[in-house]
């Protein structure tokens, strides 16, 4: 079930995107919310470009943050929030880290992990499936990755 605050978080993961996308960066964002205090617990955007790392994914970098800001390797009670469909690498850490609830935008048939390709969270060896909603601001999602692709191709 889709909320109010869904379409609220998301748009802070929109925000996200938008900065990733000042950097050059593929502009994909993602927020670590606390659902029961309403707060924001991480908040990231691409870096991988900056960082020369392929891990450096908006999804892998809150998740770092908000372990780091909880002191905790899992985080059980907290929600992401992300602005495309995680890849197999992302869905598999949302399922390490334990976290609660995965909130989607823009799905991705090329190279999403949850909802396309492999569904990572239906394999049998999957150890936490996340509840999951998805199409979130699913058109401003996409649109921002749209026109970055289209900028990058002239």
């Amino acid at each position: 079930m889709i909320s109010d605050d869904d379409y609220n978080y998301m748009q802070l993961a929109l925000e996200e995107a938008k900065k990733a996308f000042a950097r050059d960066e593929v502009p994909i964002g993602a927020v670590i919310v606390d659902p029961q205090r309403g707060d924001v617990v991480a908040a990231a955007g691409n870096r991988t470009r900056e960082y020369n790392d392929p891990t450096a994914h908006a999804e892998v970098l809150a998740i770092r943050a908000a372990c780091e800001k909880q002191g905790a390797q899992r985080i059980p009670d907290l929600d992401l929030y992300v602005t495309l469909e995680p890849c197999a690498m992302c869905a598999g850490a949302i399922s390490f880290a334990r976290i609660r609830r995965l909130v989607i935008g823009a799905g991705d048939a090329k190279g999403g992990g949850v909802l396309h390709g492999g569904r990572f969270y239906d394999q049998k060896t999957c150890h936490h499936r996340p509840d999951v909603a998805h199409d979130v601001l699913a058109d401003d999602c996409g649109q921002i990755l749209k026109e970055f692709f289209k900028q990058k191709r002239g």
